[in-house]
């Protein structure tokens, strides 16, 4: 290896950054706050709905994993989209996804500002969740090892806690910690497991796989590492299991420690600072809010990586300003801060102007990107296997089990979410505010797909590229 390379890998994520950036994308308030309200609506039967919901999420990484160990990109699943699919799938995916992300940055931002202001008073909560925006959005345009590392250490924070939580929670449940019982007969107790029945359990699905969502921020972060390929394979095959692991063994805990229909309301008490408090640790509460900041930090530092990447992405392919797409360092600065303006601004209505109902709206109307990502992941792997030889389906590095029937079955579990949260006032307003941002999109397309085709020199038509996905 040559000096200029040994400069150029250390500028690269570490296997270790990759592995804590996907686990901090995605642990964050919907488990250690959000899990509370699906075991009082499902019952101990939610732990069915977090494991449901995230094989489906387990199949399509596995899925996009197929895709990037063959060939890694910054963009993962949008390039893929482009080449399966059309450059139509790649602009609305790859829009979609930029846009969700801003809003989490916002919303991060949002609930991170209000625990210290929970902390601290006598300041603004606006003033924290601005403070919080400044100290990442530095720490990502520093360098991208300098994001990993953060990430790293945030994310670390949060899997100790769940480490230290399934341990005790465990003892606990077997009446082997101190002044505990057992308790395992809560599985089935209090109305049984299922107390309300079968549906709960499918209405539950489309309630956590939304939280599942940012597993494959592990694909972005493993184009960017020593070894990419290699740093795929491991992401998609192992990351996974521990997010399972956390997932659906913390709900466990949850549902066995406490009866279902005793657990507190987690606008009052978050079931894990709850059930901390139970074990007796002192000072559980203030351990337990000091770990949710983390968590939020943790994904609001990630979820501004994955806009901005994503973001520069869209730039390349043409489908944004082509300055978005200058780098130094490796950093696709521009994009970073265009993308926390975006923040910024939806951080500004939210203070400014609650009751416009705005920043609600933002947080609505990207709610189903989660399914449009799995979807398009589905369709993109399908058509790029069935296209392979038979030669190059025998080089794949990772490969799909069962070849097509997961993605048939993750499209038509998507199709099924849709139809369950159309049942619910929740629910259906996500629907119809996504198929807003959706239109929006639709309506820019001729002029995007105008400037792609300066840049590729050719023109596709967009009817026949509509008409072949099907809308």
């Amino acid at each position: 290896m040559t000096a200029a390379e040994s400069i150029h890998d250390s500028a690269k994520l570490r296997p270790r950054h990759v592995t804590m950036i996907t686990l901090g994308g995605i642990i964050g308030a919907s488990l250690f706050v959000g899990s509370g309200n699906v075991v009082r609506t499902v019952g101990p039967a939610a732990v069915l709905s977090y494991l449901i919901g995230g094989l489906l999420v387990f199949l399509a990484m596995r899925m996009l994993g197929e895709m990037a160990a063959a060939r890694p990109v910054v963009g993962s699943f949008m390039e893929y989209a482009r080449e399966g699919l059309g450059d139509w799938a790649a602009y609305l995916v790859g829009w979609l996804y930029w846009y969700f992300w801003v809003g989490v940055i916002a919303f991060e931002a949002v609930v991170g500002g209000a625990i210290l202001n929970g902390w601290f008073p006598a300041l603004p909560t606006w003033m924290f969740s601005v403070l919080l925006l400044l100290m990442f959005t530095a720490t990502n345009l520093v360098s991208l090892r300098s994001f990993g590392e953060v990430e790293f250490w945030l994310a670390s924070v949060k899997v100790l806690a769940i480490v230290v939580f399934l341990g005790i929670g465990t003892l606990y449940a077997f009446g082997l910690w101190p002044k505990s019982q057992f308790s395992i007969p809560n599985l089935w107790q209090h109305g049984g497991f299922a107390p309300h029945g079968v549906w709960p359990i499918i209405t539950g699905v489309a309630l956590v796989i939304f939280s599942y969502f940012g597993t494959e921020i592990a694909v972005m972060a493993a184009a960017e590492s020593v070894d990419p390929a290699k740093g795929v394979r491991q992401a998609t095959s192992t990351v996974i299991w521990r997010i399972l692991l956390f997932f659906v063994g913390g709900v466990l805990i949850i549902a066995t420690v406490v009866p279902w229909n005793a657990l507190p309301d987690p606008k009052e008490s978050a079931p894990f600072a709850y059930i901390f408090g139970l074990f007796g640790l002192p000072g559980a509460q203030a351990f337990m809010t000091a770990v949710i900041l983390t968590a939020v930090c943790s994904v609001l530092n990630s979820g501004l990586y994955s806009a901005a990447r994503m973001f520069a992405a869209l730039a390349d392919d043409g489908f944004a300003p082509g300055v978005v797409a200058k780098r130094a360092r490796g950093v696709p600065y521009v994009a970073v801060l265009a993308s926390t303006l975006g923040g910024y601004a939806a951080v500004a209505v939210n203070y400014v102007a609650p009751e416009t109902g705005i920043f609600d709206f933002i947080m609505n109307s990207a709610g189903l990107v989660a399914l449009f990502v799995y979807a398009f992941i589905a369709l993109t792997q399908m058509r790029l296997r069935n296209a392979m030889t038979a030669e190059q389906q025998d080089a794949l590095k990772l490969k799909m089990w069962l070849h097509p029937w997961p993605a048939i079955l993750v499209i038509v579990a998507v199709i099924g979410v849709v139809v369950v949260m159309l049942f619910s006032e929740a629910g259906r307003v996500q629907v119809w505010t996504s198929v807003i941002s959706l239109a929006v999109l639709i309506v820019f397309w001729p002029l995007a797909k105008r400037s792609v085709a300066k840049r590729t020199g050719h023109f596709e038509d967009i009817v026949e590229d509509l008409d072949y996905s099907g809308h």
